[in-house]
């Protein structure tokens, strides 16, 4: 009830904030199952958008460690369904926390497998989940404003939503298979930026 009432005001502050927001293909979405939903990242306020987009499917999602030291955050994070991860020291519950959660709950997962906001490569915690937990991941990405300021503009927000990618071929996670795995990412999120601006180019602020 938190996540849906936290996502209800999100979607009413981002309208009173841009109002120029677009969500396309939503179509593509698995309706009777759990999947993992994975962007490249872009902006800090991108998750919120991911999450009202593909509403009214509700998610968990990985938070860095220290967001949790501050006790209001805190509850509000562990309501809202994330959960703690070391970045730079990530431990077998990094794994093992979304995949219980894909299997036993409602819940799907919210993840950017470049990790970071500015870094382009793909990691392989993505599929190493994806496999565990017997999950298909849908891509999709965000094209808009990059700075607040351009977002108080209401400059056009556009997310679209991609075919689910299926990885069980990828029997092993070893080089080889993350190069796949990486290749097949990248060449969905291409066509989705393409699909909504051939001219689009991201370029990290």
């Amino acid at each position: 009830m938190f996540f849906i009432f936290m996502r209800g005001l999100v979607k009413v502050l981002l309208f009173l904030i841009n109002g120029n927001a677009h969500y396309e293909k939503k179509d593509l979405l698995p309706q009777d199952e759990n999947y993992i939903l994975v962007a490249p990242h872009r902006t800090w306020w991108e998750p919120l958008y991911l999450a009202v987009a593909a509403s009214p499917k509700k998610f968990a999602f990985m938070a860095k460690e220290e967001l949790f030291k501050n006790p209001i955050l805190r509850f509000i994070l562990v309501h809202a369904n994330a959960f703690a991860v070391k970045r730079d020291n990530p431990g077998p519950s990094t794994i093992k926390t979304p995949v219980k959660l894909l299997r036993n709950t409602d819940l799907s997962l919210l993840m950017f497998p470049s990790g970071t906001r500015h870094s382009s490569q793909l990691k392989g915690g993505t599929v190493v989940i994806s496999r565990m937990a017997k999950v298909r991941i849908v891509p999709c990405v965000y094209q808009g404003p990059l700075t607040l300021k351009d977002l108080f503009k209401r400059k056009r927000v556009t997310v679209r939503f991609g075919e689910a990618i299926d990885l069980s071929d990828i029997k092993k996670t070893d080089e080889a298979g993350m190069q796949v795995v990486e290749q097949r990412l990248q060449a969905s999120f291409d066509q989705l930026d393409k699909a909504i601006d051939p001219n689009f180019h991201y370029e990290a602020k």
